[in-house]
């Protein structure tokens, strides 16, 4: 899946980064350093459902490959 959106920051437990896509907000897991707050990327990954984490009700993508925009 291909999904396009803006990189931000949560500070929540020691800060993660999540993917902004429209109305859609997913936790990002994987990707390299170049994703980074305020940065727009076009990810190719999975959400997964069958984990959760720190994001607490955020949807974890895990990221296959990226691109910055």
């Amino acid at each position: 899946m291909k999904i396009k959106g803006k990189v931000a920051k949560s500070d929540l437990e020691g800060g993660y980064l999540t993917l902004v896509a429209g109305s859609e907000t997913y936790k990002i897991e994987g990707g390299g350093k170049d994703i980074q707050e305020g940065v727009s990327v076009e990810v190719d990954g999975d959400v997964r459902n069958d984990a959760m984490g720190i994001g607490f009700g955020l949807p974890i993508l895990k990221v296959k490959s990226y691109k910055v925009l």
